[in-house]
């Protein structure tokens, strides 16, 4: 390469490297996209909408929620992935889509290499909970015992095929020799209704739909799919103070972007997320759906959707769930 050649390449990169640097300092210029790949009014939008209202006030832009359903969250993330990466369109996934590729054969997706780590928004432990009135057990202990005297007997309601209570449900059964007969759900809310109706024995529930049904007595909750005590619901034990160690199923809600999208944009949306959770109202929010979450860096956030998605999606391999 000519002397001439080079010194004009080297300039079209720092030219291209200027320019890039001057769109991230412009950034933001108009109205973000966050999208939300699940309907409106679920779970995800929960989180979703109170954090981006408290974004928003701190880039001084306006983030509308754009809910995009289907195919287990598949499209509305694969939308997301093809989009720009210029800062304007933001996903708020959670840990289903890590393994989705694994079980949505047509997921044009992999969350590993098209997506960008921002923040963690939230992350929800799941409790087992049972219809004393189906099935009267008072103990983790005494419902495993029941699960292994007649194998199949015991009605298990999940959220649906391949979400992460349907796979709870197949690594509980995996530690400990037991097997239920596994009831789907087309979401939480009417998997919910039927465990009230006594239409299944049980199920893995949020904290924050299963608190005022137990304080009731209408459910009875057995134990804590964490490390720690869910402060809505002090008297139930984990699942390692039950007598089942290193049974953990959480669900987690993050913040993400196209994956090369710059590091100044990335920086100033982790910032703005990061002090939006810092806020005492979205505090108390997330108190009441039993969430919570710690302040990290996008490093560290990263680090835990690789090791968590990666657990997930060996879960979902060994399930050999395959969903059209």
């Amino acid at each position: 390469m000519s002397d001439l050649s080079r010194r004009t390449m080297i300039a079209g990169l720092m030219a291209a490297g200027a320019a890039g640097g001057a769109r991230a300092a412009d950034w933001p210029d108009k109205t973000i996209a966050m999208i939300v790949p699940y309907p409106a009014g679920g779970g995800s939008d929960t989180f979703a909408r109170p954090v981006a209202a408290a974004m928003a006030d701190r880039l001084n832009q306006s983030i509308v929620i754009d809910n995009k359903s289907g195919a287990g969250g598949t499209v509305g993330t694969a939308v997301a992935a093809r989009a720009p990466a210029d800062g304007y369109t933001l996903l708020l996934g959670d840990n289903g889509l890590t393994y989705a590729p694994d079980i949505y054969p047509n997921a044009d997706f992999d969350f590993t290499r098209d997506f960008a780590p921002i923040s963690a928004v939230a992350r929800v432990p799941y409790v087992l909970v049972i219809n004393p009135a189906k099935l009267d057990v008072t103990t983790l202990a005494a419902f495993i015992a029941a699960a292994r005297k007649a194998p199949g007997s015991i009605d298990v309601g999940s959220a649906g095929l391949g979400t992460v209570t349907h796979l709870a449900i197949g690594l509980f059964e995996e530690k400990t020799g037991t097997r239920l007969n596994h009831v789907p759900y087309r979401g939480g809310a009417p998997m919910l209704q039927d465990l009230l109706a006594g239409q299944v024995a049980a199920a893995f529930v949020v904290p924050g739909a299963l608190a005022p049904h137990v304080k009731a007595g209408k459910l009875r909750a057995l134990a804590v799919a964490n490390r720690r005590r869910e402060p809505l619901l002090p008297e139930v034990p984990t699942m390692d103070e039950a007598g089942l160690p290193d049974f953990r199923a959480t669900i987690w809600f993050g913040l993400f972007a196209p994956k090369k999208t710059p590091d100044a944009i990335l920086d100033r949306l982790h910032s703005a997320a990061q002090g939006a959770l810092d806020e005492e109202k979205i505090k108390a929010m997330w108190i009441e759906q039993g969430a919570r979450v710690e302040p990290e860096s996008r490093a560290e956030f990263a680090r835990f959707v690789a090791a968590d998605g990666g657990r997930w999606s060996r879960i979902a391999k060994a399930a050999n769930i395959k969903m059209e």
